[in-house]
């Protein structure tokens, strides 16, 4: 909300997602050294994330390839490319943030035939994602908390009853 007034997107929906999680055991040091371990991405968090690759690193400045693949009425494969920034508060406490670069929407992925959509000229199913992290070690663990704000194209009008299903079968669990 701006001023508490809705902000308009014309076509297009502002999805924004929170998570929290507590990892009894955990110390910061290891949960930062997994979350930079963007090399192996892939194997953490598949089958979302189908390849993953750090390009670039400069002090605590990433640059990272992320290959995705979303299921849901529909598979969408996504090239993107993410700029990261680690800030380290004190030893206890952690402040990440990502914002995506470049996203690509792959046709026909894995078949010869594979290719990019020209960027802006693809289904609009992630036009852009920032996602924020904040992690604290303590009570002996490391709570980590995570807000996504992704930015994607309107539903279609003649699929916006789809919304009403979904959304009514996940408020009754």
């Amino acid at each position: 909300k701006d001023n508490g007034g809705a902000i308009e997107v014309p076509q297009g929906l502002i999805h924004d997602w929170v998570s929290l999680v507590f990892v009894p055991g955990a110390t910061l040091r290891e949960v930062k050294s997994l979350f930079q371990d963007y090399d192996h991405h892939y194997r953490y968090y598949s089958p979302e994330v189908e390849r993953s690759r750090l390009l670039s690193r400069h002090g605590d400045d990433f640059k990272i390839y992320l290959r995705m693949r979303r299921k849901k009425v529909v598979t969408v494969v996504l090239n993107a490319k993410f700029d990261v920034h680690y800030h380290q508060l004190d030893p206890s406490h952690l402040i990440v943030t990502s914002y995506s670069t470049r996203i690509a929407e792959v046709e026909a992925p894995g078949t010869p035939k594979e290719h990019e959509l020209p960027v802006g000229k693809d289904g609009g199913f992630m036009w852009r994602s920032n996602s924020y992290w904040w992690a604290v070690e303590k009570e002996g663990g490391v709570y980590v908390q995570c807000e996504t704000l992704t930015l994607t194209r309107d539903i279609p009008f003649g699929l916006k009853w789809l919304t009403a299903f979904f959304l009514d079968s996940t408020t009754k669990e």
